[in-house]
Formats: C-alpha cells, sequence, structure tokens
C-alpha cells in the first residue's frame, strides 16, 4: 500500500473538469455540508428533551450517546475507504440515505403509540453511515488545487458554524413552538433532499485522472471496502501516529464536556430548550468567525507547530477558569477561547495528518480523522457522566487542564515535523 505512493500534494488537477465545473461541485458540497450538520444539530437539541420525556435517566442518556459514538466510530475508516473506492455520489448519497432514516426513526420514537425507547436507541443505528462532513472533505480535496486546498477545506468551517446556529435555533424554537416530533420530520425532509441532489448532481468520482488509486488489476479482485490492515497502515506512516494521538489527547477533555453540556445546560446552568439553542448559536458563530478568518490569517504569519502549541497552551488557561465557572454568563466568557482552541488544534492536525498519505487514500485518512468525535462521544457520556454526578462541573476543568499540560510538555520536548504549506 506504501509502496508506489508518491506525496499526495503532487497530484495533477482532478479529472478532466472544467474549472466552472469543479467550482459548482464545490459549491454544492459546501450546501450539502452546511444542510446535513444544521439537520444533525436540530437532532441534537432535540435527543435530550425526547430522552428526558421517555423516562431516561442521565445513565441511560449516556448508554445513548455511546451508542451512536461506537457506531459512528467503527463506520468512519470503513465509510472513508468506500468513498475512495465508489467515489463521492455514492458516499453522499449512502450518509443522506442514513441520515433520513434517523430522522424517521426518531419522529416515530417521539409518537405516545409507538414504543419510544426502543425506537429511541434503534434511531442510532444508521449513525453508522452518517458521515456527510469527511465525505465533502473528499469531495475538497480532491478538486481543489494543492494550493488552493487549505482554503478550501478551510471554508468547510463556516459550513459547520451555519449547522450549529441554524440547527441549534431550528431545534430549540420548533421543540418550543410545535413539539419535539416537528425538527426531525423536518430534517428527514431535509436529508431526502440532499439525497436526491447527492445522486443527480455529484460526479461518479472525484479522482483525478492521474491518480495514484489503488484500481484493481484487470481480472484481479477488487480491493475491500471493509480491510481492515489497509486502513489501520495509514496510522503507521511516518509521524501520524504521534500527531493523531495529540489531536485524540487534547480534544478528549472538551469532547467529555461537550458530550454532557446537553445535561449540563438543564441541570446546573437551568436553560430552556430555546436558551440552549441561543447558546450553541453562538458557539457556532464564533466558530465561524474564528475558522473562516482568525486561523487563516494567523496561518500566514506563524507556523503549524507554533498554532499548534497556542491552541493546547488556551485549553490550558480556558480549563483553569471552567474549574471556577460557576454560571452560564461566565461559560460565555470562556468560549471564545474555547473554540479557538477546538478549531484550530483540529485544521492544523487535519492538514498535517492529509499531507502523509496519497491521493487515493484522502478519504479514508479523513475517515480516521472524523472518528476522533465519535472516540469521544463514545466514551464521553460514561466516563462524563461518571465525573459530573461525583465531582461536579469544575472537574471538566481540571481534567484539562493535567492533560492539555502533558501534551503541552510533550509537543516542547520533541517539535512536529516543519512542513511547507501552511494552513489556512
Amino acid at each position: 500500500m506504501q509502496g508506489a505512493r508518491a506525496p499526495r500534494d503532487q497530484g495533477q488537477s482532478p479529472g478532466r473538469m472544467s474549472a466552472l465545473g469543479r467550482s459548482s461541485v464545490i459549491l454544492l458540497t459546501y450546501v450539502l455540508a452546511a444542510t446535513e450538520l444544521t439537520c444533525l444539530f436540530m437532532q441534537f437539541s432535540v435527543v435530550p428533551y425526547l430522552s428526558r420525556k421517555l423516562g431516561l435517566d442521565s445513565i441511560a442518556f449516556g448508554y445513548l450517546q455511546t451508542t451512536f459514538g461506537v457506531l459512528q466510530l467503527l463506520g468512519g475508516p470503513v465509510f472513508g475507504r468506500f468513498a475512495d473506492q465508489r467515489g463521492a455520489r455514492a458516499a453522499l448519497t449512502l450518509s443522506f440515505l442514513a441520515a433520513l432514516a434517523l430522522y424517521l426513526l426518531l419522529a416515530a420514537a417521539s409518537s405516545p403509540a409507538l414504543p419510544g425507547v426502543y425506537l429511541l436507541f434503534a434511531s442510532r443505528l444508521p449513525g453508522a453511515l452518517m458521515h456527510t462532513l469527511p465525505a465533502a472533505q473528499m469531495v475538497i480535496t480532491d478538486l481543489s488545487a494543492p494550493e488552493e486546498r487549505p482554503a478550501a477545506l478551510g471554508r468547510l468551517g463556516l459550513c459547520f458554524g451555519v449547522g450549529v446556529i441554524l440547527g441549534s435555533l431550528l431545534g430549540g424554537t420548533l421543540v418550543s413552538a410545535y413539539g419535539i416530533q416537528c425538527p426531525a420530520i423536518l430534517a428527514a425532509l431535509a436529508t431526502l433532499l440532499g439525497a436526491v441532489l447527492s445522486f443527480t448532481c455529484i460526479p461518479a468520482s472525484t479522482k483525478g485522472a492521474k491518480t495514484d488509486a489503488q484500481a484493481p488489476l484487470p481480472g484481479g479482485p477488487r480491493a475491500s471496502v471493509f480491510d481492515l490492515k489497509a486502513i489501520a497502515s495509514l496510522l503507521r506512516l511516518p509521524d501520524v501516529p504521534r500527531i493523531f494521538l495529540v489531536k485524540v489527547a487534547s480534544n478528549f477533555p472538551t469532547g467529555l464536556f461537550m458530550v454532557m453540556f446537553s445535561i449540563i445546560s438543564m441541570d446546573f446552568f437551568q436553560l430552556e430548550a430555546a436558551q440552549a439553542g441561543y447558546l450553541m448559536s453562538f458557539f457556532g458563530l464564533l466558530q465561524m468567525v474564528t475558522q473562516g478568518l482568525v486561523i487563516g490569517q494567523l496561518s500566514s504569519h506563524f507556523s503549524e507547530e507554533a498554532l499548534l502549541r497556542a491552541s493546547v497552551l488556551v485549553f490550558i488557561v480556558v480549563g483553569l477558569a471552567m474549574a471556577w465557572m460557576s454560571s452560564v454568563f461566565h461559560f460565555c466568557l470562556l468560549v471564545p477561547g474555547l473554540v479557538f482552541s477546538l478549531c484550530t488544534l483540529n485544521v492544523v492536525t487535519d492538514s498535517m495528518l492529509t499531507k502523509a498519505v496519497s491521493t487515493s487514500d484522502t478519504g479514508t485518512m479523513l475517515g480516521l480523522c472524523a472518528s476522533v468525535q465519535p472516540l469521544l462521544r463514545t466514551l464521553g457520556p460514561t466516563v462524563g457522566g461518571l465525573l459530573y454526578r461525583s465531582f461536579g462541573v469544575p472537574v471538566f476543568g481540571h481534567v484539562q487542564v493535567a492533560i492539555n499540560t502533558l501534551v503541552l510538555l510533550v509537543l516542547w520536548r520533541k517539535p512536529m515535523p516543519q512542513r511547507k504549506d501552511k494552513v489556512r
């Protein structure tokens, strides 16, 4: 798999598609990503209140979140390899159809005439194939010239911000005005439209005509989507293990807090559904500004290594303040630093990791990167629930300070490899 692989940034322009055609597909991909993320955050607004309505306690809610995290964790790398082999059209269509199934089951779970708890847990199953953002990242990577690729990928952060803002506002407002079932039905209709657009407007493959993809020999066996050895081999490439571990370790404390945030917003901050939606919209707005403007400006003046250290250092400062947080106003003061660290860490580490693989492995590596958040959602509800019940909200700040201090010491003792290309 590694033998004749050229560096991915040396690949040719994708296929024979015209510049206008590439721009149209990239624009549609942004729209599809924003649509799916909006629906996803509408779902995040619904699930805590539906769980409470169905009588689930915080432990059962943790099991529900863990189920979703495990399925996405297992499905991410396989989905990425599927996208590499079967193409962008198949990958995006499959992701939207899986999302459609999830929202239909979620809508059914909110019906009093049906077994809501069983349907709520069943609605987590399609999550294994819901990976629209990694599929969109693959399309953007394949259709962008090497010098334009970082900026093009950075715009997906704007899509994420749009999803957080619209999804959180719509979810909280619709739950308060029309009931729990309404956001799920609206999300199902939107994802059905996304599946139709993906199937009719996205090209079957976005890989370049001269890509070094691992095409099977004529008459030979086709490489399996479930070839776990091929997927795992990417994690053994030079520098990849250290970068991946830094990504996971630094994200872990904040991941614990964010997984439990829906419970914390109800119990600790005493927020209603609409108020929690406004708070998440504020979070999304800051993410749009940070990823769309701030990181781009900083990256033109500082190296990836410097930005990575800065993000970890800010994580430590935020953790110290979080340990003394006592109100939602205090949390709002901490959000800018938290968003800066999260965005910078993820952009820098994703850039480093995707530069380490060939064009044919773009989707698989992005699938592995996308598995970090499901990993946190897998461990987070159980670990976060136990910590929250035993020590309260300040423990999340203590954990953040401890882990990121260790990461910062590692980064200072053994710097990351320097890259010629800067993140944008």
